[in-house]
Parts: structure tokens; C-alpha cells; sequence
């Protein structure tokens, strides 16, 4: 990209602060634009600074008493008054559309951004891919393809971090949150929780592995548990019986779940919303929040049935229903393998998790 200052000057500056380990690597395609605006906000605090103390040591000297022993009165100047006045006006709004343009870029992923989880935990990063693999306090990405992480905490406050990336996003308990970052260059950067979280929050740190598109597959191939996020929702589906209420009979009693991600549902308020993974976990833990039009209020909520992991195995497999078909498929697919994450029922032990994963 271009920036204000010579390219010899701006590699210096980047390579000099990154060997001194003062300023991290830029290893994503927003890094550049978020150092553009940062150095030249530093820029015009530090012409800023030189002002006001060239012109407070200026006076200091013309002003002193042994020149001028008597106060003389000295009327105001409107040219003056209105260059500090425009000046730093035209400036705050360079740096206001400048960084209202950053954040709507950051904020705003693009529509083939790989989708990967990420549950933090006192005090460690759970990192889930949809093809069935799973970390720990690692995210393995291929370069130069945008990535969408979507965040949530299991207990407390945490704040996910890759300073190569300029990558920073609360994760907050109850609620997904996303980021999305293109990693450029392949290597293995820092990962940090940069809100404290308890006794060991040092302790929550990690690594990303940005690969070429080749490694990254190969990585992929070897580390899956087997089976998908999608495959572990449709066994958790089965179990926890939603067949009984959403299937395409009549007399169901719950939606159609076929293509329903991503389109617009009624509630019973007459408010329509978008279905997306937040609306379906907020519906699964609490029904009665997003009450959709036509059916009765009667489906129970799975509060501390379904940890966030089966939450977000379920959340995939709705993504990927395309059909009713699907869905009538699930009961038999589910009688030959039995769930693998999601739930602990009462009187029973727990399921065998995949490996990788973590208990609760």
C-alpha cells in the first residue's frame, strides 16, 4: 500500500522496530493499513508536542519579565485563532474517516472466510475446526485466505489477540463474537488473552501457524478426530430428540430446520430476524427468547444440559441442513455411532470425547 513517507524510510522503521522486538511483524493483509494509521497518528502527536513546546520555550524567552516588566494588553488575532482552530480540525477528521474506513474493513469479513471456533477457558484456548479438528492454545491457518473466528467464553472475560495480525477481539461469556484477519506470510506468531482473567491469565497464551495452502491440508488430513462438527451435532441432534418436534409432518411442533440458516423467520411479536449462530444457541438454551410465529412455546431448554462445545457441534449441523430429507436421515445415522460430545446425561457416564477435545 502506499504510505505518507518514503518506502526506504518505511521498511527501515519496520524492520528496525521488529528486530528490536519493539513492534510486531506485519503478517496480514490488514496490518499495513492499521501501521499507516497508527503512525500517523504518532506523527501528528509528536509535530503537536514540538508546537506547543517550540512556542511555550518562544515565549518563555521573548515574554520574560527582565524584557517585559510591564503586562501590555494584546488584542486577539481572528486569522490566528482560526488556523489552530481549522488545522487541527481538518486533522481529527483525517484520522476519524481514516479509522471509521479501518474498522468497517475489519469488521466487515468476507463471504468465503473459513469459519473456525474458538471457546476460551480459564485458562487456555479451545480452537475448533468444522472438519473435526481440535486444539489447544494453537490455530493452525493457511495463508492468504481470510479466516473468521467465532469466539465465546466458558467462564469470565477474555480478549483474544495476535499482535502479527493487529487481530484484537473481546470474547465474552454468553455471546459470539467474531474477527476475521488473512494471514500473508507463513510462520508461527503469538497468541495472547490481553484482559486479565484470573490467577494464570500470563499463563493463556498460545501460537498460530499460518501454512502454505498445501501444509495446511496436509496438517488438516492428520489432525481430524474422525468425524466433523456437523456429524457430532446430527448424533447430539438425535439424542437430545429434536426429530420429535422439528420434522416436516403436519402436526410438528417445533420449525422446519431444512435451509433455515441464514434465512428470515417470524416471531410471535411479528419481528422478523435473521438466523444465524447466535439466534439458534440463544433459542436452544432459551426458548422462550426468540419465540418464532405459528408454534406453541413448548420446547424446553437445554441450560447446563449442552456444553459449548455440543452447542457449537449443533450450531454446524443446522448450517448444513439443506433438506428435510436431512433431517429424517439423522435418527438412523445416529443408531450406528453413538454422540461423541455435547451432553452428560444424569445416571449415565459421560461420552468418550474425540480426541483432542477437552473435558468440561
Amino acid at each position: 500500500m502506499q504510505h505518507f513517507i518514503s518506502p526506504v524510510l518505511w521498511q527501515f522503521l519496520i524492520h528496525w522496530l521488529t528486530n528490536f522486538a519493539i513492534f510486531p511483524p506485519e503478517a496480514s493483509t490488514i496490518a499495513p493499513y492499521a501501521d499507516a494509521l497508527y503512525f500517523f497518528l504518532v506523527f501528528i502527536s509528536i509535530v503537536g508536542l514540538a508546537a506547543v513546546a517550540l512556542l511555550v520555550v518562544t515565549f518563555s524567552i521573548r515574554y520574560r519579565k527582565e524584557v517585559s516588566p510591564h503586562a501590555t494588553q494584546i488584542e486577539g488575532s481572528t486569522l490566528l485563532e482560526a488556523t489552530w482552530t481549522i488545522i487541527p480540525l481538518i486533522l481529527f477528521m483525517i484520522s476519524f474517516v481514516w479509522g471509521a474506513l479501518l474498522y468497517f474493513r475489519i469488521y466487515s469479513p468476507p463471504p468465503n472466510a473459513m469459519n473456525i471456533y474458538v471457546v476460551g477457558k480459564q485458562w487456555m484456548w479451545k480452537i475448533e475446526h468444522p472438519g473435526g479438528q481440535h486444539e489447544i492454545n494453537a490455530l493452525h491457518i493457511p495463508i492468504d485466505q481470510p479466516v473468521q473466528l467465532t469466539m465465546i467464553s466458558q467462564d469470565v472475560f477474555h480478549s483474544f489477540s495476535i499482535p502479527a495480525f493487529r487481530v484484537k477481539r473481546e470474547v465474552i461469556p454468553g455471546r459470539y463474537n467474531t474477527v476475521w484477519f488473512e494471514a500473508t506470510k507463513p510462520g508461527v506468531y503469538h497468541l495472547f488473552c490481553t484482559q486479565y482473567c484470573g490467577t494464570l491469565h500470563s499463563q493463556m497464551i498460545g501460537w498460530v501457524y499460518a501454512m502454505t495452502p498445501q501444509d495446511y491440508q496436509a496438517w488438516a488430513a492428520g489432525s481430524t478426530s474422525g468425524n466433523s462438527l456437523a456429524q457430532n451435532g446430527e448424533r447430539l441432534f438425535a439424542s437430545l430428540g429434536c426429530n420429535s418436534c422439528h420434522n416436516s409432518t403436519p402436526n410438528a411442533h417445533g420449525p422446519n430446520l431444512g435451509k433455515v440458516y441464514g434465512s428470515r423467520v417470524q416471531l410471535t411479536n411479528g419481528q422478523f430476524i435473521t438466523v444465524d449462530g447466535a439466534f439458534l444457541r440463544d433459542t436452544i438454551l432459551n426458548p422462550t427468547l426468540h419465540e418464532v410465529a405459528g408454534f406453541a412455546p413448548i420446547m424446553p431448554t437445554y441450560q447446563g444440559q449442552v456444553s459449548e462445545e455440543g452447542l457449537i457441534d449443533l450450531v454446524e449441523y443446522i448450517k448444513r441442513l439443506d433438506s428435510q430429507y436431512r433431517i429424517e436421515q439423522t435418527i438412523e445415522n445416529s443408531a450406528q455411532q453413538p454422540v461423541q460430545t455435547g451432553t452428560s446425561p444424569s445416571g449415565t457416564s459421560a461420552p468418550e470425547l474425540a480426541p483432542g477435545m477437552v473435558k468440561q
